[in-house]
């Protein structure tokens, strides 16, 4: 059965390839970038079946972020607002990058993915096949090199968390999420569904606020329809480990207050993103120097607050699914802050991820495939162990 999987997925993606070249269709399936892709997916069929005998062992939430590792984001890739996935100045990523990452340490692959230009946008929401099969590629490569993956729903622009929008946002949701985990529905326990990304209300006073109630209990509605939705699948999607947001992913207290449980499934994990202190993490003209008792202090109680409320009070799993810094010119401030970062997440029990965007967030050169700043990335490695 695995090897009719492996070939006919082969086969798929070769027709829909060659299909796309004859139309003249986006860059990202265009003569120049065809070949490389094909040799992805042909490098790639050898491993399908043993990536796909995977098994949900029956493990807390906690044990499995326990053994996680430190993870690294494939930032403004599969994430960008287009259909065209290099306009954001990465190009397509192979195979060849995940095992770049993996040898510099890190153990766990977050991949931000955008739908909304490879899915139908009327019901029933029909995703691209060969926009999943080229994700599959990405998914295996990591897999197979012994890495957990997560991969998620972002900037979907059409998750507007309203009364009014609800209904139609909950029918998306379930539909797309249907079809991604009865795709990946072989696989084992080292893929994680992360079902929504920092969902808000954009351009709102409350966005990055912790949302009002109306915003946050939304947010709960999508999170309920997600899960549910994915457990529909059956098979191992019944038990695979997911993970759910606050609003806007924030730390923020009436956000991690209101956030509730679907179901008080047991195989949820709380994903939460903190680039705190953000006046140093994000701003670009922000302070560039970190690194004072003062600040080191009140990094550490920005983690105990984020471990109380989950891991303490309710005996949840956290992944620190973004944090990072900016580059300001300023090296050695950005590893003794990631050192510290890492570590200090690491010893309270939340799996850090960090953001690499390929730009100002960017350690990973993906165009000439080297490490932009390995001292950074090495220090969390080392942090961490």
């Amino acid at each position: 059965m695995h090897y009719i999987i492996k070939y006919w997925f082969l086969f798929a993606l070769l027709l829909s390839l060659t299909s796309a070249w004859i139309s003249c269709g986006q860059e990202d399936l265009s003569p120049t970038a065809m070949p490389e892709v094909i040799e992805e997916v042909m490098d790639q069929t050898s491993d399908t079946q043993n990536v796909l005998e995977g098994t949900i062992r029956p493990i807390s939430s906690i044990d499995l972020v326990s053994e996680m590792g430190v993870g690294w984001n494939l930032g403004n890739s599969f994430d960008v607002i287009s259909k065209d996935k290099t306009i954001w100045g990465n190009p397509l990523s192979t195979t060849a990058h995940i095992r770049d990452v993996k040898a510099m340490g890190f153990t766990t692959l977050r991949i931000p993915i955008t739908w909304n230009f490879d899915q139908k946008e009327t019901s029933p929401y029909t995703i691209e096949q060969d926009y999943l099969d080229r994700i599959q590629v990405i998914v295996n490569e990591a897999l197979t090199n012994d890495m957990h993956v997560i991969i998620n729903t972002h900037h979907e622009e059409w998750i507007i968390p309203t009364d009014a929008e609800a209904e139609k946002v909950k029918s998306r949701l379930s539909s797309l999420w249907t079809q991604v985990a009865t795709f990946f529905e072989p696989y084992g326990d080292q893929l994680l569904f992360e079902v929504m990304n920092e969902p808000r209300l954009r351009n709102s006073q409350e966005e990055w606020n912790g949302g009002t109630q109306e915003g946050r209990s939304v947010v709960n509605e999508y999170h309920k329809v997600c899960v549910e939705a994915i457990r529909a699948t059956e098979g191992n999607n019944r038990k695979r480990h997911l993970m759910i947001s606050t609003y806007a992913a924030s730390s923020n207290s009436d956000a991690m207050r209101d956030l509730v449980v679907p179901n008080d499934d047991p195989n949820i994990i709380i994903s939460i993103h903190s680039y705190f202190p953000w006046a140093f993490a994000g701003i670009e003209n922000g302070p560039n120097i970190w690194g004072s008792d003062e600040e080191k202090e009140a990094l550490k109680n920005e983690l105990d607050r984020i471990k109380d409320r989950w891991v303490v009070q309710e005996n949840r799993a956290v992944i620190l699914g973004e944090w990072g810094t900016t580059d300001k010119n300023n090296l050695s401030s950005r590893i003794e802050y990631c050192a510290y970062y890492a570590k200090a997440a690491t010893q309270r029990g939340l799996l850090p991820i960090i953001w690499d965007d390929g730009g100002n967030f960017g350690l990973y050169d993906r165009h000439a495939m080297n490490w932009k700043y390995p001292e950074i990335a090495e220090a969390v490695i080392a942090a961490a162990e």
